[in-house]
């Protein structure tokens, strides 16, 4: 969710046609490309390859 709306606050910076868009456009894309991308690899790619590294141990207590 903090995800989301951090990218989504750059939307405005990343739209901008105005004096000094030319700097601010690429860097808000990129900003907005590496928060999506690191929230899907958190969420999704980490957890399949931990459990291809690990597989179903039981954990002996």
């Amino acid at each position: 969710m903090t995800a989301l709306v951090t990218a989504l606050g750059f939307v405005p910076m990343a739209l901008n046609t105005g004096i000094g868009s030319e700097v601010q456009r690429p860097l808000a894309t990129v900003v907005i490309g590496g928060i999506i991308s690191s929230t899907l690899l958190t969420l999704v790619v980490l957890p399949a390859l931990y459990r291809l590294v690990h597989g179903r141990q039981k954990i002996v207590a």
